[in-house]
């Protein structure tokens, strides 16, 4: 399957779970539980639907991988202000620990979906198997809240294992989205506004709830704008192009943008078979581009037989950063944040916003 329709299919097999699984986030059953624990009441609602507290959010969420530090839970959330998770997540643990808040998250998580659906609802079989299928193959490397859900006993009811195994898919795809705008170069600020333009809303809307201040917005708009991703209000075609590709390649796939131009080298697959080796993505989830001056202005043409080892040593090294960058990440560093989550000496997969 291309990459472009593998990620369409992705796509709406995560509009599908969204309800199932998104629900865990605004169940009242949840709020409950997390308020015996001694946080606060959902303070608001949207549309009538409660919203959650802070503290309990990220407390129960981050529990997946353990009692981890603010610090953790900030790196593996991704797109939220490290200045509120923090002191959140240092709140939370205080009034909780890690093994209890889990258990509270999915006692009200299934417990709403068994008053909503009822305790052996039509399909949940099916959907059960359907749902160990697509779990199964799954690899953990660079998936810090995928390995946690991961490591998490299956309930015992159909019922309740398709909530496990959707919220281990939900957090796989959101991991791999993490990783793939992380690799494309975005910070958290950056990519919270062009989702929202991808989403069709204005920016620094759906954005403000993950707490950056106004002075980051600023900053990241005017480095999206130096970069000619978008204007004042909304995308450039090149801006738009982008965000698209990274939503791409959330499945796990790439794309390989050579400055050389091949005229019967084997450019494609000597370029792609370094990058598997290095990275572990399968050739067939690899897309080759070369000869694009708007995607590689400046190249170096054919370079006859010594194109392979310029433009080849190149893709080698950018293989290799992309490993040691992930080395560095906070939720790699920390080894207590999951036993699931390892980097070897190659990154099987690389890389919504959640």
């Amino acid at each position: 399957m291309a990459p472009s329709s593998l990620s369409a299919a992705a796509r709406r097999l995560g509009s599908v779970l969204e309800p199932v699984v998104g629900q865990v986030y605004f169940s009242p059953e949840c709020h409950a539980n997390y308020a015996a624990l001694g946080f606060d009441p959902s303070a608001r609602s949207a549309n009538h639907v409660a919203l959650p507290d802070g503290p309990a959010y990220f407390t129960s969420r981050g529990s997946v991988m353990g009692q981890v530090p603010g610090q953790v839970v900030a790196a593996a959330f991704a797109v939220f202000s490290p200045a509120v998770v923090i002191p959140c997540v240092t709140l939370g643990w205080t009034r909780t620990d890690a093994v209890t808040i889990c258990a509270a998250r999915d006692d009200g998580a299934i417990g709403q979906l068994v008053r909503l659906l009822g305790e052996e609802p039509d399909g949940v079989v099916r959907a059960r198997e359907l749902l160990e299928r697509a779990v199964e193959p799954l690899r953990p490397e660079g998936r810090p809240l995928f390995s946690g859900v991961r490591s998490l006993t299956i309930p015992a009811t159909s019922l309740g294992a398709v909530w496990r195994m959707g919220d281990m898919l939900r957090e796989y795809r959101g991991d791999s989205h993490t990783t793939s705008w992380v690799s494309m170069g975005f910070d958290a600020t950056e990519i919270g506004l062009l989702t929202e333009l991808y989403w069709g809303l204005p920016m620094r809307s759906y954005s403000r709830t993950r707490a950056w201040t106004d002075d980051e917005f600023d900053a990241a708009h005017d480095r999206l704008r130096s970069k000619g991703l978008v204007d004042d209000t909304g995308f450039t075609e090149a801006g738009r192009a982008v965000r698209e590709e990274v939503e791409v390649h959330t499945d796990g796939s790439a794309t390989v943008k050579a400055g050389t131009s091949a005229h019967g080298q084997g450019h494609a697959t000597a370029y792609t078979q370094l990058v598997t080796g290095e990275l572990g993505i399968p050739m067939d989830r690899i897309e080759f581009v070369q000869s694009d001056t708007a995607l590689v202005p400046r190249g170096m043409g054919t370079m006859g037989s010594r194109s392979l080892q310029i433009g080849g040593s190149a893709i080698h090294k950018t293989s290799e950063l992309v490993v040691d960058t992930i080395a560095t990440w906070p939720f790699v560093e920390e080894a207590h944040v999951a036993p699931e989550v390892s980097l070897p000496g190659s990154l099987p997969t690389p890389a919504p916003p959640r």
